[in-house]
């Protein structure tokens, strides 16, 4: 009988063992959302006040404030960031609105690792710009290729893409502090 019963306790134990791996898709909850929105940031929980997570049907929209500005994202249920919007202080001419999808138009580009090492040149602003990007992500310039710098003058940031192993990294970086705002690889 004992043999039995511990049978039928194994029996059932797997069959809810596979019963909860079979679900298709991830489960995100609203508490890892708001960690990649932080994440993105740089923002630490306690820097985070006025927080708002807003489901929807297929993405959530998050909002909250930190000393540097306000912060809203809208990020698909699947953990990917689709938008993002910053507005620095309560000025709205300073705000960025970016769909993720779509990257920034740049003004300098190089097309091989070869000539970024040899022939791109950047004013000092943009280099600082670079330089802190790879800085934030643990790389040399030398570590990556077609580095890319633009300054938006609107929002006084700098925004910096560069491709390490075939994945393109776009960053932006505070023109005046040259801090690393946000970081978006894919």
């Amino acid at each position: 009988m004992m043999v039995k019963r511990n049978s039928l306790i194994f029996l059932t134990a797997f069959g809810l063992l596979l019963t909860g791996c079979s679900k298709s898709g991830l489960e995100i909850t609203k508490n890892d959302i708001l960690e990649v929105a932080r994440d993105d940031a740089n923002a630490t929980k306690s820097e985070c006040e006025n927080v708002s997570i807003k489901e929807q049907k297929s993405s959530y929209i998050v909002s909250f404030n930190t000393n540097g500005g306000s912060y809203e994202y809208k990020i698909g249920k699947d953990g990917i960031i689709k938008e993002r919007s910053f507005k620095r202080g309560a000025k709205e001419e300073t705000t960025e609105t970016e769909k993720v999808e779509e990257p920034v138009k740049e003004e300098k580009s190089t097309t091989s690792k070869k000539e970024e090492k040899s022939s791109t040149s950047f004013d000092e602003g943009q280099q600082q710009a670079i330089n802190a990007v790879l800085a934030n992500s643990g790389l040399e310039q030398s570590d990556v290729s077609n580095i890319t710098c633009s300054l938006d003058s609107n929002t006084n940031q700098y925004t910096v893409t560069f491709v390490l192993n075939d994945v393109t990294t776009t960053a932006v970086v505070d023109a005046a502090t040259f801090t690393v705002i946000s970081t978006i690889l894919g």
